[in-house]
């Protein structure tokens, strides 16, 4: 997909602004479990996602990661481009799930349009709303749903992802998404499969009741 079929704001921009948002785009090929974004302190660019799939998530001092948000086609990535936002600085590492394919506008290209663009900016704000709304959405699971609850959770929209109800993922990099540590999901999915509500084998974890597991994991 060209650059203008990601922006609904597109026929709003002056013919000179979209020249400068399409002609500074540049396209990127990454392969599985490429760092694109990593922290603060990495400033690449406004990201338009084509194909693939790229994981958000910040890590904790004691190197524990949680996942914020997932990118898949179609979806834009603002915090690629941090330094565009100078009052907040954001340590979010965003990381290539699936081989992948994005288009990189470079920040100070994309922050002169959207000075000059009140369409774009206004844009822009509401894309920033929907991460903050997805992170606080996080902070409430964590803080007031059980492990159970929240794995259960995962598993089954895992399995929408995939198309699949076997999934191809450790218990670690479960842990990685969830924020917890590789013996606490272990224990957690031992207890599903003793309640038949899983199958665990070595690098994969099998659905066999989807029903359980979405009672368990509630509205």
């Amino acid at each position: 997909m060209e650059v203008s079929g990601y922006f609904p704001i597109w026929e709003q921009l002056t013919a000179q602004q979209q020249a400068r948002l399409a002609g500074a785009a540049v396209r990127r090929d990454v392969k599985k479990g490429t760092v694109i974004h990593n922290g603060s302190a990495d400033c690449l660019g406004f990201a338009l996602i084509c194909s693939g799939q790229f994981r958000a998530y910040i890590l904790s001092d004691e190197g524990r990661e949680i996942t914020i948000y997932r990118l898949f086609e179609r979806d834009v990535c603002l915090f690629s481009a941090s330094c565009i936002m100078r009052s907040i600085q954001f340590e979010i590492t965003i990381e290539a799930e699936k081989d992948a394919q994005f288009w990189i506008i470079p920040p100070q290209v994309y922050q002169e349009v959207m000075e000059q663009s009140a369409p774009l900016s206004n844009y822009t704000n509401e894309i920033m709303a929907s991460r903050f709304s997805e992170v606080m959405w996080l902070v409430e699971q964590v803080l007031w749903k059980s492990f159970d609850k929240r794995l259960a959770a995962f598993l089954l929209e895992e399995a929408a992802i995939e198309g699949s109800s076997c999934l191809k993922i450790t218990h670690e990099g479960i842990g990685n998404h969830l924020g917890n540590a590789r013996e606490v999901v272990t224990r957690m999915l031992r207890y599903f499969q003793s309640e038949g509500m899983v199958r665990l084998a070595r690098g994969s974890v099998e659905l066999v009741d989807e029903k359980r597991l979405a009672a368990l994991a509630g509205p």
